[in-house]
Parts: structure tokens; C-alpha cells; sequence
């Protein structure tokens, strides 16, 4: 298969430990080709946190002979092993350190995938940017290991209040209810250590977020943002410039200074999803008329963001 992003896959060194037989076009990029092979179960210590990467080595280990067992730094998201207990593997977890065993037999199940925070998070901070904004979110995935995104903006004074909190099979799903009446300025923060895997699809909206908050948004330990989809300190950076906005990139992270005021421009989504849907947040606020070149990317994870946006800014 061929990367339609040219992001560097990073797990292939992973696969070839468990005895794949993977080569890729060139330096791990793709198109790459696959060999069937046996597989041997490893026990690996993930180098930065990583969900997606985490997800993929325990999916491999199913098929794997032996046991698995992946420990990472900082706890990451946990869809993939909730998911597997509700088929019928049998994951052993303790903190960090994820193991599974090969050769399980799993087992259809009916589920319901509640809304991904990742794409309400859009929504949300469309609201926090517009003044009088009170909207409701319904049944969001309010999974424990993606809520550092409402625990970062509750402490910087967004008014979120969680409605229905219900268990979804194993995952908590529940309403959400934004407000932003009077239009009040959110205070400036800091994001690093822990609290990045917690946030980091999130951290190109919150950009924008910090461009209006009160002091400003720093961010640091973010090196992962550069091997996402695109480099998105980067694109961040020449998108808000073009904006007329004010950032100070980092190898790991950036400075955006508060209480900007941003013009249209032309900005460029660069075939990334997350960075089109921040930028059309940004649009929001800006003086004059915005045009984002391939917006479309957006339908890779939020095939009708545009039209729920727009509701939300009538």
C-alpha cells in the first residue's frame, strides 16, 4: 500500500523484532511489502508514547506466537484493549505494560462507537472562540484516557459541564454542554510532560485556542507533532503567519502569544485533516475572508465537519 501522507512508519523496526518481513520503498517510508510469516510475541518498551503504535504491536501479538507485552512511558489511549476484552481476548494490564497472548480466537460483537472527543474538540473550541456560544455535544466518547482534553479546559476556564454520563459497553460516553456567555477570554497555559499524549490530536485547535486566549498557549515535549500527518508544528506556524498571527516555533513545541487578532488569508491544509478543521476554527475569528486549500482533507476523520461547524457559528 502507498501512504497518501508520506508519514514515516514507525512501527515497521517493531514488527521486524516479532520476525516480519517488511521492506519498505526507502528510510521505513511506504509503499512497502509485506511477506507472510510467523510471528514471535516480544516484550517491548515503547520510545515515546503512542497509542496508534501501542494498537498495532497488540493486533500483531493476537497472531503472534507467545505472549506480547508492550510497556510505554506515559499511559496512552485504550480503545484497542477495551475493544479486545469486549471480543473475548484475554489482556492483562497493569500500569504502563500492556500484555496479550497469540493464538486467541475472538468473537463477533454488536457495539455502539460513541462521537470521537478528538473531532468534538473542534466544536468545542469554535465555541470558546465565539462570544454567547452555548451548544450541546450528544454522546461523546468521554473514555478516562481521552478526557485530558476537558481536564486542560476546565483548568484554564471553559465552562463544560458533562450531562448523561452512561457506561457504552465498557466505554463512558455522555453530553456536552459548552458555554461561552459574555465572551470571556480563556486564560494562557502550558502544555508538556504527561499531559501531551493526553492532548496530542488535539494541539493544533488548541493553537488556535491559545492565538485568543488571555496570555497565550506554550507548548513543549511535543516532538511527535512532526511526524504526524504533516509536521504540524510547522504547518501551524506558516498557516497562522499568513494569518497575520504570531508564533515562535520550537524543536518540540511552539509560543503563541494571546489576545491575537487574525486576518483571512489564504492558509494551506497540506492534506492534513486536523490541520484543516483548526484552521476553518480559526476562519472563525479572523477579519476578512478565509480560503483553506484542500479542505477536503477534513473527511479523512469528520466527513461533515463544514456543515457542523457552520451550525454552530449561526
Amino acid at each position: 500500500f502507498r501512504s497518501v501522507t508520506g508519514v514515516q512508519t514507525c512501527a515497521l523496526p517493531i514488527f521486524g523484532l516479532m520476525g516480519a518481513k517488511i521492506t519498505a520503498a526507502r528510510e521505513n517510508f511506504p509503499p512497502l511489502t509485506i511477506h507472510g510469516t510467523t510471528l514471535n510475541g516480544i516484550d517491548y518498551e515503547l520510545p515515546v508514547a503512542s497509542a496508534q503504535v501501542k494498537s498495532a504491536v497488540l493486533l500483531a501479538g493476537l497472531l503472534a506466537e507467545g505472549e506480547t507485552v508492550v510497556a510505554e512511558p506515559v499511559a496512552t489511549r485504550d480503545h484497542t484493549e477495551i475493544a479486545l476484552t469486549r471480543f473475548g481476548a484475554a489482556i492483562a494490564r497493569a500500569p504502563r505494560r500492556v500484555m496479550v497472548r497469540g493464538g486467541q480466537a475472538l468473537k463477533g460483537q454488536r457495539l455502539e462507537v460513541p462521537g470521537d472527543l478528538s473531532s468534538a474538540a473542534f466544536m468545542i473550541c469554535a465555541a470558546l472562540v465565539l462570544p454567547n456560544s452555548n451548544i450541546f455535544l450528544q454522546s461523546v466518547g468521554l473514555n478516562p484516557t481521552r478526557t485530558e482534553l476537558l481536564d486542560f479546559l476546565a483548568s484554564i476556564g471553559a465552562k463544560i459541564q458533562i450531562l448523561n454520563l452512561n457506561d457504552g459497553g465498557g466505554e463512558l460516553v455522555g453530553d456536552l454542554h459548552i458555554s461561552n456567555e459574555g465572551g470571556v477570554a480563556l486564560a494562557g497555559a502550558r502544555i508538556e510532560g504527561a499531559m501531551v499524549a493526553g492532548l496530542i490530536d488535539e494541539l493544533p485547535v488548541l493553537a488556535i485556542l491559545g492565538s485568543q486566549s488571555k496570555d497565550g498557549l506554550e507548548l513543549r515535549d511535543a516532538k511527535e507533532l512532526r511526524v504526524k500527518e504533516t509536521d504540524r508544528i510547522e504547518t501551524v506556524a506558516q498557516n497562522l503567519r499568513r494569518m497575520g498571527g504570531r508564533i515562535e516555533t520550537l524543536p518540540d513545541g511552539f509560543n503563541i502569544p494571546g489576545q491575537q487578532k487574525l486576518k483571512g488569508a489564504e492558509v494551506d491544509s497540506f492534506g492534513d485533516h486536523r490541520i484543516a478543521m483548526a484552521f476553518a476554527v480559526a476562519e472563525l475569528v479572523a477579519e476578512g475572508e478565509t480560503r483553506i486549500k484542500d479542505a477536503g482533507a477534513a473527511v479523512v476523520s469528520y466527513p461533515g465537519f463544514y456543515d457542523d461547524l457552520a451550525r454552530v457559528s449561526e
